[in-house]
Formats: C-alpha cells, structure tokens, sequence
C-alpha cells in the first residue's frame, strides 16, 4: 500500500461520518487542485462554499499527519477528507493532480515605474493563460456567483481591494503605497515592470559604519547593500524583492542624502559612545571597525543599584541607574555616561519606571547620595528590607546585621527491595540570629540561585535580606547545585546524584544515604564488575567487550540508573541491549530499522513476545514483552505511550533527540521508564547540546539544566578550556560506555581513508565561480551583521552543489561532471576487480544524475534512499554475491540502522562539515563480519569551497573527542568558520 493510500485510510479511520460524506461531495465537485509538492508533503488548495479564499490544507503522507486553516473543531475536517480523496484518486487512475494555476483564474499585481513612482494595475489570469484586467472592485466581481466560482482569491487580495477601492492614475501616492505593501506580503503573484517579486516583510534601513582615520572617528550612513534601486518614494527594489525603507526622514525618500559622514575628534570619543552610538543602534544596524569604540549590546536592561556605605557613624545610600552587571553604563540626569565593557540600546520607558518605583518605595532620585545616622539609619535598613533590587558596597550587609544561614539536611529512604531505594531529601538554610518569634528558612534554591548570580543577600520571606554563607557555598554550592537539578518535584533524587548526596552528608557530619554502597561502582569504576547472567533464551555467543557491555547495563539497570552505549558502529550495541531487556519494555527506533529491531529480537531472544507499535491499525499489546514503535509514532502518540510506566526504554539511534526543543526529544523525555537507554554512535555530532539533550533523557538532572550547561559546560568548552572538558568527562563516564572498532575488534580489517581530488573543467569553473561571485559579498556582509547563519548555510549549499555538478545549480544543465566521471572510472576499476562499492550523496537529485552513467558504462547497481518501500530487499540482494556490485545510497536513508558488509569501498561524492555523519555511512561497510580491507574515498573539487570544509571536519571531530575522550580542547562551528570558508 503507497504511502498516500495509508493516509487515506488514516484520514477514512479518524473522520467523522458526516465530515466525511461532506468531503466526498468536494472531491466529486471538483474544488481541490494541487499548490504544491515536495517528496515529503503537498499543498493542495480546497473551495469551500461560503469562503471567498480558498482553503490550505497539507497532507504529509510518510507521517500520516495533515493539516488545515480552517481552524474548524473537527480532526480531520471536510476539506481534509476532500484532499486526501483527490490525492489517491489521482494516484490510481496515474494522472496528475490538476494544479490550481491551471484550473482558477487568479489576481495578478503589475507594478510599473512612472514618473514619480510606481503605478499598479490588477489582471485577473485565468487558467488558459488569458488576462482580463480588473477595471472596478475585485468585490463586485466576486458578487457574481458564476465569476466567483472560477476565482482563486487569496486574504492579501481581499485587503488590497479595501485599499484600492477609489481607482487612481498615475503614481500612487506614498501612504497608500506603504499600506499596500504591506498587504501584500502573502501575495504570490506580484510583478515589476513584468518581472517577478516579492514582497519583502522587513523595513530596509540604512547602515552605519563607524570606523577609525587617522586620529579620528568617521561615522558613514550608506544604503543597505542590498538594494538595487529606489522606485517609488520609501520603496527600493532589493534582489528579487520589493522593500519599504526606514529612517527616510534622514536619507530622504530616494535615498538622494546618502552618503551621510560625520567627523568626530578623539576628544569625543565620549559623546560617541554615550550619545551617537546608541542612537544610531535604535534606528538602523551598526558595524563598528573601531578597536578604540565600544561594541553596542542590545540585551542590556536598566536597573536601580543601591551603593551601600558604612560611615563612621552613620550609613550612605547611593542609588544610581544603570545598565548591565557590573555596570557598563550610568544614567546622569539623562545623560549616558560610559564606564566599561559594551554600550547598551537605552529604554527610556522602562528607565522612568524604575525611577518612579525608587521615588514611591524609597523615596529617593537616581544620583543623589543620602547619608543617615542613628535611629534613622535603623528606620532604613527596615526599609532597605523591604527593597527588593539590587544592594552593593561594603556595608549592604548590614540591612540584616546579625543574621546568618545555617544549613539543614533531611535524608529518608522511602523504598525496599533488592535495588538501591529511593531516597528523598530536602535541603534548607534556617535564619539564625532573626529577632523574630518565629523561625524562618529560605529555600536552598533560592540561596543557589543568588550565589551563582553573584549577590552577597538573599531575600527573606516576610521581609528582608540575609547575606549568605559565602565560605560554604564557595566550597559545597557546586554539589547542591548538581543535587538541586538532580531532585524530582517530589523531593526524590536520582539515584545518579546519590554519591554526591552521600559526599555533602559527610561534610554536614550526618549518617549518608541508604543504599549507597550498592553504587559504588559510580565511584569506583567498572574494572571489577561481576560476569553477566545472561538470559537463558539468548542465542548468541557474546564477545569479550560485548559481555562487558552487559555487565555495565546490568549494572545500570538494577541500580536505577540510565546510560548511553556509545560503541563505535559495528560493535553490536543492538545484541547487547537485547540481552538486558524483559517485560514492559519499549525500543523506539527510525522506521527504517524496525524491521531488523523484530528480527534481531526473533533470532537472539525467541521466547520474547514482541509488539510492533506501527500502522494505521497500531495497539498496544498489554502482554507483550517488548514493544517496537517509530520516533514519529512516538511525537504522534505520545499521550498513549506516557501513560504507562515501562520497565526499559531504549533509544535506538538515539542521534534522533539531539535537539532538546524539537517535539520528538520533548515526547521522549515525558516518557517513563524504570531504566533508561540511548544507543547510539555518534551522540555528539556537532554541538554539545545534543548530548545534554541524550544524558537528560537517560539520567535527568545529571548535566544540570540547559541554561546552566550552556553557560558553565558548553561554552568554556568551545573556546578550549581543557579544565572544562574534563569536568564532564568525569561527570559523564560512569554512564557513557563507548568502545573503538581498533580497541576491542584488532582482528577487524583495517579501514583506509583518502581524498581523491577532482579538477574542474573550464565551464564547470565558470559556473562555480558565478555562484561565488553572487554570494559571496552578501554572505559576509550578512555574518559580520550579526545575520542568520541559516542563510549563510544555505549560501554555502549552493556553492557545494556547483562543486559537485553544473547542473544541480538552478538555470544550469549538464551530462556529465568531472566529478562523476571520477567516480564512475573508480567504480570501473573496482567492479573490474571483484570489489563492491557504495556511493553516498546527500542530495538524491546527484544520485539521479550519477545513474544514466553508471548505465552507459555497464555497471550495475541498486538504489537506496528515503522513497525507498523495499529496503530490506535491496540490502539483501546487494548483500549476496550475485547481486549488483554497486549501491547508491543518500546519506539521511543509508547512515543508520544497516550492515552493508559486502561492500569494501566507499565513496562520499559531497563533503561536509560534520564528519560523524560520514563516519556512520561508512560503517555500514567496516563492521564487525567484515573480512577485507575498507577504502573510503572522499571526492573533493580542487579549489572550491570543499577543500576548507575537511578543515572544519577536524573541529567538529575535536569537539566530540574533547566530550568523551582525552582531547585538550575542541572548538564549535561559529561565524568565524562560515566566513572562512567564503574566503
């Protein structure tokens, strides 16, 4: 069954009756047609009686999800029904869709340049390519039932006609022009002077540029590289869209001011950095060349510091605002005054406010010092109490004299059994030295919290400040830190924090935790683990390392711990996982490896009744012991698979949650689960994050969180502190097991890697060079702005795509590339010698133009990628000695999940920056059951931008070893590298 006819049944199972005679009607009236489509989705536009604008749906077939902007209560609604109804019949009866271009007439915008401005006239196109122009509303055409029928009207039209109802000639006119814009920035059909564009959603200002000459300051506004002609007052043509531009009371309408330049002295260096900076920074971006100016951070905030002083006699309070800690500004009557670090955007509004909270609470102005003695000194530490912003100087901790915390800890075990028990614990400070008649405590979260933002006081519940036992924290706030992050709502702790928990016992001179001793392996490493027991179904001789392997699962598991198995690709992580598994366990998988999870469970555990979790008709089988489902059945159905509490949850490819804030990691987390395990050879591909994001699913707290990790882990880490990385390693090793192919499979054949370089040819150079020549500028202008670095990749994409084939470029055609003609010589030789081959490309369109020549030269071959139904079978013929000697794979459909060992070379036709993913491709060949030597060949284009990127390869490659290795230090992908590589 094709993947629309499983969502058809999908749409059939979950719609209502009458939704879905309703939608039958639509489909036989013919009011679906085609938008678009992608190998992954298809926009198709319904007519719904009663709407003008017709309606969106998307149907994602793979996923068997859809979706609609009707915004109606039914899940699926009618128009729903009516798409998928369309799709399949179109399918089976092997038409294609009509799309809607071709079957309504549509609102066409001709904008064109007259004296003075631009001048529009609206046509409606109809579906044999015919115009009509539209010389009264588009309202009274759609007034006509019969006109109305043909229409494709879109909401950006409905506002246009609004605007356009009184028909003028000649230049429209500023205001109307700008509102008009506005409008259409969802519209799709908008021509200049004939030529498609589109409506830009942003406000173009200009650009300033201040840097050093000679012994001065030279600040320039120029118009943003980006535009290509003004043409209309406020309105520019910027590449393929049309902008409004900003700040046009100083560049003039047609931007006839610019170049503005102004020449400051270095006496003023004072007023720039207070006054001009800032200013210009709130109306237009700002790149600043001077070494001797600040940099302008627009993240800083306003605040009210209170200086406290202690006199002789008396107390000195001192309130100033401020922006940033420490401050990097003052605010004087106003005026900025500069003191240190980066120049903040000033927010007056939120300035007066603080000025107005200090004049009503404390009745004091920013600026002005009051000095108190005596009694009075008293009545406003009382008050100072009360205040809650911020206190500095050498006697803010007098506003609580003699008060002082003293730690209080409560451990309780609060299970039995075999395992290790749970245990809860609660961790207070008690207010000591409080003249009050009750005994307060401050929670230690909120001691923590003001220890690591570096505040000498705490506030107090009911009331005032408590300065905070700074000589004990500085030596046990880490560790509560950790145990904070480590304990459940309920108070429960992880058992993986227990030895820390145990370590703070010992400082506070009480009894540890229960249960400790059985963990000792945490503290001690896992040299002398005890054999495994294995289960006694298992059919399978384990080795060495793998029986170790088990050992430390086992361990995990009847401790209550959760881990990573992190072997290198081929070692068997799947074989030793099974080998722990029992009832009530879940292993979520990508679909392409389901079936193999089924039938490794078959061959190595037969006496386990398995569930697969997939399909339309999917249920859960309450007496199954181990149950396969998908990661996109897990983001689907994740209510269903939460509300259970499971024995085991493994996370095979466990890669798939790297990004904490997609819904798959986020459905993952909610799972629950008794043990938990991530599988997977590359947990770090390319930031450290990602295996935040896998240690949080497998022992949660045990990282801290995410901000937290960012800031202390992460960071330090990327620019290479070598103390930092080994902190983690520490943290992480007791739950991290990651063994090398090298190190515990020497009789595995040995794996060479080599670059084989290509030289274009004369036409292929000119088409590279074109595209770098068009990006270039505007990639570096954009990163040194401070722009999306998804941009820059996208850039970068199509500079990778000129390298590999003139023809991937858009507008170029071409047979043959000089780099698939290496390969398929390669390939010759190889066949000729009896060698199979796999050929990797992360772009099926270059599969597509690889395969014609393969064909021409005789050499046969399968093909694998994510439109693929039979991957079993393919793998299994190209396995066996008659099948075909090459397999052409996309990186995303052949980097996971498959063993490939027929194959002894490797082919990798378009470099990347994050080597883990080439590392997995090429392990499908070089595993464990492989008896030749590996050959993995990269193909590199000479003098393009693929030679810079097996540079940044060696970065990425660093930053995992520097997480879980010995490395010194590693560096993340930045801006810096991007720009290097549009050198």
């Amino acid at each position: 069954m094709s993947s629309t006819a499983q969502l058809l049944e999908a749409v059939r199972k979950e719609a209502r009756p009458g939704i879905w005679s309703t939608g039958v009607n639509l489909s036989r009236a013919g009011a679906v047609a085609l938008q678009s489509r992608t190998p992954t989705e298809l926009e198709l536009r319904v007519r719904a009686p009663g709407r003008s604008v017709a309606l969106t749906v998307t149907l994602y077939p793979n996923d068997e999800v859809w979706e609609c902007d009707c915004d109606g209560r039914m899940d699926p609604c009618e128009h729903v029904v009516a798409a998928a109804i369309t799709v399949q019949q179109a399918e089976k009866q092997d038409t294609p869709l009509e799309a809607a271009a071709n079957k309504w007439s549509r609102v066409v915008y001709r904008f064109s340049r007259v004296d003075g401005g631009l001048e529009l006239h609206r046509v409606l196109v109809h579906a044999d390519g015919k115009e009509e122009p539209i010389e009264g509303s588009l309202s009274g055409l759609l007034a006509k039932p019969a006109l109305a029928s043909t229409l494709q009207v879109e909401q950006s039209d409905l506002l246009a006609d609004r605007l356009l109802e009184r028909r003028t000639r000649g230049a429209i006119s500023p205001e109307k022009l700008d509102a008009l814009l506005q409008v259409l920035q969802q519209a799709r059909n908008v021509l200049l002077d004939g030529r498609p564009v589109a409506v830009a959603d942003e406000v173009v200002p200009p650009r300033a540029l201040i840097e050093d000459k000679g012994g001065q300051l030279v600040v320039t506004v120029t118009k943003d590289p980006r535009v290509v002609e003004v043409v209309s007052p406020g309105v520019a043509l910027c590449g393929d869209s049309v902008a409004r531009l900003g700040e046009t009371s100083m560049t003039g309408a047609w931007l006839q001011n610019l170049p503005i330049v102004r020449t400051y002295s270095a006496e003023q260096l004072g007023e720039i950095s207070s006054k001009v900076l800032p200013e210009l920074g709130r109306r237009m971006p700002v790149e600043v060349r001077s070494r001797r100016l600040p940099t302008l951070d627009r993240e800083l905030k306003p605040r009210i510091l209170l200086e406290l002083n202690q006199l002789e006699s008396g107390l000195s309070v001192l309130p100033t605002l401020v922006y940033g800690a420490p401050p990097s500004v003052r605010i004087d009557n106003g005026r900025m005054v500069y003191l240190r670090g980066s120049v903040p955007l000033r927010d007056e509004a939120a300035e007066q406010r603080l000025i107005h909270q200090l004049r009503d609470e404390l009745n004091l102005v920013p600026g002005r010092r009051l000095t108190v003695q005596g009694q009075e000194m008293v009545r406003w530490a009382d008050k100072l109490r009360r205040w809650r912003g911020d206190l500095s100087g050498d006697a803010a901790s007098l506003v609580s004299p003699d008060v002082r915390l003293r730690p209080l800890l409560q451990v309780e075990s609060i299970g039995t059994g075999p395992g290790v028990p749970e245990v809860r614990f609660t961790l207070e400070f008690q207010v000591e030295g409080d003249k009050g008649t009750t005994t307060r405590t401050v929670d230690a979260a909120a001691v923590i919290r003001a220890w690591t933002e570096g505040l000498g006081l705490v506030p107090l519940e009911g009331g005032g400040w408590a300065p905070l036992p700074r000589a004990w924290l500085d030596k046990n706030g880490q560790r509560v830190a950790d145990l904070l992050a480590a304990r459940q709502a309920d108070g429960r702790i992880s058992n993986h924090a227990l030895p820390e928990l145990g370590a703070l016992c010992e400082t506070l001179e009480q009894p540890p935790p229960p249960g400790l001793d059985r963990l000792a392996p945490l503290v001690e490493g896992f040299e002398k683990l005890t054999a495994p027991t294995l289960p006694e179904d298992l059919s399978a001789t384990l080795r060495h390392y793998q029986q170790q392997g088990v050992s430390w699962l086992s361990f995990l598991r009847s401790a209550g711990l959760g881990g990573i198995l992190a072997d290198d690709m081929g070692l068997g992580k799947t074989l030793q996982t099974l080998c722990v598994l029992g009832p009530r366990s879940l292993v979520v998988c990508p679909t392409s490896v389901l079936p193999n999870w089924a039938a490794e469970l078959k061959r190595f555990r037969p006496s386990l009744k398995v569930c697969v979790y997939h399909g339309p008709g999917r249920a859960l089988d309450e007496s199954a012991d181990v149950t396969l489902t998908t990661y996109a059945l897990l983001r689907l159905d994740a209510a269903v698979l939460s509300a259970r509490t499971w024995e085991a949850v493994v996370l095979d490819e466990a890669q798939a949650i790297k990004n904490p804030e997609s819904q798959v990691a986020r459905s993952a987390f909610g799972l629950k689960a008794n043990f938990r395990l991530a599988l997977s050879g590359t947990p770090l591909e390319n930031r450290l994050e990602e295996l935040w994001s896998l240690m949080h699913f497998s022992n949660p707290g045990l990282l801290g969180g995410r901000r937290q990790f960012e800031e202390k882990v992460a960071r330090p880490i990327s620019e290479g502190n070598a103390e930092a990385a080994d902190r983690l390693r520490r943290r992480i090793r007791p739950f991290v097991l990651r063994r090398l192919k090298r190190d515990v499979a020497p009789e595995l054949p040995p794996r060479t890697e080599s670059v084989m370089h290509v030289s274009l040819d004369e036409r292929e150079r000119s088409v590279y060079d074109a595209v770098m020549a068009a990006t270039r500028a505007e990639v570096v202008a954009l990163l040194n702005e401070g722009g999306s670095v998804l941009k820059a990749l996208e850039a970068l994409l199509r500079l990778r795509q000129a390298a590999c084939h003139s023809a991937l470029v858009p507008g170029q055609h071409a047979s043959s590339s000089s780099k698939v003609q290496t390969l398929v010589e390669a390939l010759g030789t190889a066949v000729s010698d009896g060698h199979k081959a796999l050929v990797f490309s992360q772009w099926t369109s270059l599969l597509d133009l690889i395969e014609p020549h393969l064909k021409s030269s005789g050499i046969t071959f399968e093909r694998l990628d994510g439109s693929t139904p039979n991957r079993g079978e393919i793998t299994a013929r190209f396995q066996t000695p008659e099948g075909p000697p090459v397999l052409l794979m996309s990186l995303k459909a052949g980097g996971t999940g498959l063993n490939l060992t027929a194959a002894d070379h490797v082919f990798l036709m378009d470099p990347w920056w994050n080597p883990a993913v080439e590392a997995q491709a090429a392990d499908r060949a070089h595993r464990i059951g492989q008896e030749r030597p590996v050959m993995v060949y990269r193909l590199v284009s000479q003098g393009t931008v693929e030679e810079r990127i097996l540079g940044l390869q060696e970065k990425k490659r660093a930053l995992f070893e520097a997480a879980l290795s010995e490395a010194a230090a590693a560096t993340a992908i930045t801006r810096d590298d991007l720009l290097e590589l549009f050198s």
